[in-house]
């Protein structure tokens, strides 16, 4: 009766979810002073009940409960518990669950903590966070139900997908949902300020930390599961374009203009529009990648649903979600009074150029992402758009973005001037040409874009530090800390994605038992190869002696595996980490003569992605941090003074 249990949980939260809109509707049309004090618990039981819901779903997994179908399809007996736990959301129902229980929670959470929009506004925040939520609920309860009986019981499950069986499942997707979930509450916070036309600092001030928090996990998950394909795939690369990681990056572009838009708004009242817009625009692009991972349209390791019939539930969501919002947005944006005025050389202006750069590369990825979907079905014609196409269109864009963005801090809030701009960034300057004489010394052949890529991430880096200058550290406000951390990581990664672009190098071979290949500085020698076995698999281990110079050597051992819950083959790369990059070896098959096949590469500097991508992360924790604190400190003061 378990998973009857956790249906009820489903089924109730939905009944509380509409009740909470109508009730949201009653109040903006009765005034709301009434219906706010009833509006607020319901909106924290439904959270309580859906995440009730997603607890039974993971202990059904943990059980391995196999008359429940999604558990006979995607568990087995053989796993190991930390599969069997993220195998809860390693598939479409599971992980739509995972996304609605973190929509509900959200919910709660505002409704719980939001003390400072007036009534009205937060009711109709509340309704339409509860509009969301029912759309989805539908979605489960009607097309993608996880609770599903299965009669008669298999004898044993599927099992999960053996690419998913691994440590990155139990953290990538729930930091990305995190991400599109606090996407949908600043949209929703945009709905309920365009309801009742209240879109002013208040108003952004409430929407920032979710924006926040939105971006920083939308950071994490696609750095995580950067890094996540890049050693489980064995295909060497950290970045394909596939449509699915673009799924990922175009809500984070979106995430990243709205957070500059949603500062200007808070702190100096303006880009009233503009914020409104780019919340909208946000969750358009979270709605979009849910609809290309569950549609069927896409045949990749990251999507799960291969039903059309679901995308086009979660098409017809989109439309009405999104183009209602539009259609709201184009009735009620005459209303908005404008916000105050600023010169276009100032920090806003900066960030105006910022916001415009960002939707650029935002539009750039959603065409190559959509176009070739949309000629498929029109022409029957597959086509492919990869990373010629990205790199060509967006670099030279994002490259112009690091510019402004290392200007943009050193600019005056309102009005500013050219000249001492320029004296603030006599050093960057400096420094961006010291590195291109240096890049063109040392490495003469490099190609332009990763010529660029190494000279702009210097200056970029020096300008990030900028800000600090001549200011007492102590009394520093930590989100002035944390804007700086996250620019410099920013520079940080895109030094290690023009290191690895500019000097990686790759060497194929059909290795002998006792021969030695080279990669880049190192000598590796095929000692054997040999069976292993898993608790799911088989495989077989090549032993690599790894030499460089006359440092002491050391054994590397990649593999390919056979699993037979279901019968996959893997490979696993053997990756070594020193202080100027990695060894990356894949071992392939024997061609029957006794020689096996090795990919080797090496990638100097690579590591610098992830670690920028944890920077920037940091970075955003910390500017969280730091306003919370600050405007927990501004309310306490105007208690004081009332």
């Amino acid at each position: 009766m378990i998973a009857e249990a956790g249906l009820a949980a489903l089924w109730l939260a939905a009944a509380l979810a509409a009740l909470q809109f109508v009730l949201a509707i009653s109040g903006l049309r009765g005034g709301g002073e009434a219906t706010l004090p009833a509006v607020r618990p319901v909106a924290i039981a439904q959270g309580v009940l859906t995440a009730l819901a997603f607890v039974i779903l993971i202990l059904l997994f943990l059980q391995v409960d196999l008359s429940v179908a999604l558990v006979a399809a995607n568990d087995h007996s053989a796993k190991p518990w930390l599969y069997k736990f993220a195998g809860t959301w390693g598939n479409h129902e599971g992980s739509m669950l995972m996304w609605v229980t973190i929509l509900a929670i959200a919910g709660g959470a505002v409704a719980l903590f939001e003390r400072r929009l007036d009534e009205r506004t937060l009711i109709a925040t509340l309704g339409a966070q509860a509009a969301i939520a029912l759309g989805f609920y539908a979605f489960l309860l009607f097309a993608s139900n996880p609770f599903a009986r299965l009669d008669p019981a298999p004898a044993e499950g599927a099992g999960l997908n053996p690419l998913l069986q691994d440590p990155g499942l139990a953290f990538h997707p729930p930091t990305l949902y995190l991400g599109y979930v606090g996407l949908s509450v600043a949209f929703s916070f945009a709905v309920g300020a365009l309801v009742t036309r209240n879109v002013g600092a208040t108003f952004a001030r409430a929407m920032r930390p979710w924006v926040l928090g939105a971006w920083i996990f939308l950071t994490l998950g696609i750095t995580a599961g950067s890094y996540w394909a890049y050693y489980e795939l064995g295909w060497g690369g950290w970045w394909f374009w596939d449509p699915v990681e673009n799924a990922s990056l175009m809500p984070w572009l979106a995430a990243t203009a709205l957070l500059h838009s949603v500062t200007v708004l808070a702190t100096r009242d303006g880009l009233r529009a503009w914020t409104v817009m780019l919340a909208v625009v946000a969750f358009s692009m979270s709605m979009v990648g849910t609809f290309l991972v569950r549609s069927g349209i896409l045949t990749s390791v990251h999507s799960f649903a291969v039903d059309p019939r679901r995308g086009a539930f979660i098409l017809a969501l989109l439309a009405i979600y999104i183009g209602g919002a539009l259609l709201l947005f184009g009735l009620r944006i005459g209303t908005v009074k404008e916000g105050s005025q600023f010169n276009a050389v100032s920090r806003e202006g900066a960030l105006v150029v910022n916001n415009l750069l960002l939707s650029a590369i935002l539009g750039i990825v959603l065409i190559g992402t959509l176009y070739p979907l949309g000629a498929e079905a029109v022409t029957g014609e597959k086509l492919s758009v990869g990373p010629p196409y990205f790199d060509a269109a967006a670099g030279p864009i994002a490259l112009l973005l690091m510019v402004v963005m290392a200007a943009g801090p050193l600019l005056r809030w309102r009005r500013d001037e050219l000249r001492p701009l320029l004296g603030r960034l006599a050093l960057p300057i400096l420094l961006t040409v010291l590195a291109l004489a240096a890049v063109v010394l040392l490495a003469p052949g490099i190609r332009i874009l990763p010529l660029l890529g190494l000279v702009v991430a210097a200056g970029v880096g020096a300008a990030s530090l900028a800000p600090l200058w001549k200011r007492n550290l102590r009394r520093t406000p930590m989100f002035t800390y944390g804007m700086v951390i996250s620019h410099l990581g920013i520079a940080v990664s895109l030094g290690g994605m023009a290191s690895e672009s500019a000097f990686t190098k790759e060497t194929l071979v059909a290795a002998r038992i006792g021969e030695t290949h080279r990669v880049g500085p190192f000598a590796l020698r095929l000692d054997g190869v040999e069976p292993v076995a898993g608790p799911n698999w088989t495989a077989v281990q090549a032993h690599l002696t790894v030499t460089r110079g006359d440092r002491a050597a050391f054994v590397i051992r990649p593999e390919a595996r056979m699993f037979w819950t279901p019968p996959t083959e893997t490979s696993e790369a053997a990756i070594t980490t020193v202080a100027d990059g990695q060894l990356y070896a894949v071992v392939g098959k024997t061609d029957g003569e006794g020689r096996w096949q090795l990919r080797l590469w090496w990638k100097p500097f690579v590591t610098l992605i992830w670690a920028g991508g944890a920077m920037i992360a940091l970075g955003g924790l910390l500017s969280l941090v730091g306003r919370v604190r600050r405007e927990r400190r501004s309310d306490q003061q105007r208690l004081a003074w009332s």
